[in-house]
């Protein structure tokens, strides 16, 4: 079995160099896939080319490192308007077979979500830009960055013939803000072939709480996506022939809506938080120790007041606790100018994060039941269907398995601190596929910052600060060590961010997870060790 103690510093300090070296080249290859408009959310047929580029793109890459990639066949989407679009080829990539070696297996997405400039972005979301020390572009933190990360990681060590510490796996994909359509069925094909070897499943798609913090990710929320569509007809209508006389669709739309959360946040749809898992004192503990500055969080969102003053109510309504968001109306008019139509027929759209242990099921009758009685009560003529279109379960891991247990040191090694133990509002999808399906350990190391905006305009990587290590009288090299582990989390900023401090930020953390802090550990806590060493070395530098 491979032990962290097996690992010289001096072919990580020929891989620290060959960073430094190349950090152009590396930032590079992140502006030509930042350039693939690789969105996946709007099924359209240019769009769906895009994202097969994207995927072609990636195991080229991966081919050019030696790796053995199969390009595994996802079959097609079917759109509500009969047409059929392709659904991206799955890659299923391997790196080495050495049965006394551990074998990791990196998860990642090279889909994004749609971004256009008018829409509020600075700059051109598909042009890789830097502004004040920051890097925008769709997908630098979301996922491209981090998936970048993993790979220029593994070529480092391929262009120094240095051999790589574990054997190491891809599972790469290009549906995941849709759903991650085919994703599972594959994934249960492959239990017993392609995962059949894995020691532990490691995933990149987060943010921290903080902009410097380091953290682990043990829990995401779920999602249930609903659409509600209230119909008079199929054209609109003109208001001054028609107001006044009919029950207008949008009308009735703004009253279902209204109906299902009040002011204060609280979900107003009846029995929602019968099943949310109850409180316990040790999870009130790790709230506790959470290092949150509201004050500066709410700066760094730019809003203007929270719905909670306190840390503790603020993160458990983050992540422990369902929310209900409103997303938007289709079929309505909302151009510039003044347009007196009466929509004939409206479509709005909302989400609810799902928690433990809520059953989806369950919450998509009790939606249906509560939209289909506040909608009685208008005793409109006009047509009302609900419909659940998505529903995604929340997932959630123990902290005290041995591969948190190792990361904790290992953070702890490098950074000086316990990193805070955190989950994530958003949804994952993939995270419960995977632990649930092959039964190995999950675990999740975010790589951006709290600030970073995926899913939102301006979408950034930032390029490393010394303002926080220095006002901290930390040495350079523990500087170089910290923001290396920031990268290993961050692999997305280390691709996207590699100056040379960065490169060696990047870096210089595996060497401190691999051949540090789990040395003399059993085999999960070694495995661990490995893991780090090759996702955080190599690469140069999401919240969600």
């Amino acid at each position: 079995m491979f032990s962290a103690s097996t690992l010289p510093p001096g072919p990580l300090e020929k891989v620290f160099q060959y960073i430094d070296l190349h950090q152009d080249e590396f930032v590079q290859t992140l502006k030509e896939w930042v350039a693939v408009e690789s969105d996946s959310v709007q099924p359209v047929p240019r769009l769906r080319r895009e994202l097969l580029r994207m995927v072609g793109l990636a195991a080229d890459r991966l081919r050019g490192l030696g790796a053995r990639v199969a390009s595994v066949d996802a079959g097609f989407q079917q759109l509500s308007d009969g047409q059929t679009l392709p659904i991206p080829p799955i890659l299923l990539a391997e790196l080495g077979s050495d049965p006394k070696k551990p074998t990791v297996c990196f998860y990642g997405h090279l889909d994004v979500q749609p971004a256009r400039q008018e829409d509020g972005w600075l700059t051109d979301p598909y042009t890789l830009t830097e502004v004040d020390g920051k890097l925008y572009g769709r997908g630098t933190t979301d996922n491209k960055g981090p998936v970048l990360a993993w790979i220029n990681a593994v070529s480092a060590f391929k262009a120094l013939d240095e051999d790589l510490p574990v054997n190491i796996k891809f599972l790469i994909e290009g549906m995941e803000e849709s759903g991650s359509l085919a994703l599972e069925e594959l994934v249960r094909k492959e239990k017993s072939g392609f995962f059949s070897s894995v020691d532990c499943i490691v995933i990149s798609d987060n943010l921290w709480i903080s902009r410097r913090k380091p953290a682990l990710i043990y829990g995401t929320r779920g999602n249930s996506y609903f659409t509600v569509e209230v119909k008079c007809r199929d054209q609109d209508f003109h208001s001054g022939t028609f107001g006044g006389i009919l029950n207008e669709p949008m009308a009735d739309l703004v009253a279902l809506l209204g109906s299902l959360v009040d002011a204060s946040g609280r979900i107003l749809v009846p029995g929602i938080y019968g099943h949310v898992a109850p409180v316990t004192e040790e999870e009130k503990r790790v709230y506790e120790a959470i290092d949150l500055d509201v004050e500066e969080y709410r700066n760094s969102s730019q809003v203007k007041k929270f719905l909670f003053d306190t840390k503790e109510e603020l993160l458990m309504h983050l992540w422990r606790y369902p929310s209900l968001s409103i997303h938007g109306i289709e079929g309505a008019f909302h151009e510039p100018g003044a347009k007196t139509v009466i929509p004939g027929r409206v479509i709005g759209k909302f989400s609810i994060r799902l928690v433990p242990h809520m059953d989806m099921s369950v919450v998509e009758t009790q939606v249906k039941q509560h939209l289909e009685y506040i909608f009685s009560k208008r005793n409109s003529s006009n047509q009302m269907t609900v419909s659940m279109a998505l529903g995604l379960h929340p997932w959630i891991a123990n902290i005290s398995d041995h591969q948190y247990l190792a990361a904790k040191r290992a953070i702890k090694t490098v950074f000086g601190t316990e990193p805070d133990m955190i989950r994530d509002g958003s949804t994952i999808p993939i995270a419960k596929i995977l632990q649930d399906t092959t039964q190995k350990s999950v675990i999740m190391l975010p790589l951006g910052a709290v600030d970073d905006g995926e899913h939102s305009q301006n979408e950034k990587i930032n390029r490393v600060s010394l303002d926080f290590w220095t006002s901290n009288k930390v040495s350079l090299r523990h500087r170089r060590w910290t923001w290396f582990n920031v990268a290993a989390a961050r692999l997305s900023e280390v691709t996207a961010t590699l100056d040379k401090l960065l490169s060696h930020v990047l870096l210089q953390p595996s060497l401190a997870w691999a051949c540090g802090a789990l040395q003399g550990e059993d085999k999960p806590l070694t495995t661990f060790s490995a893991c780090s060493s090759i996702g955080v070395v190599p690469v140069c530098v999401p919240g969600r």
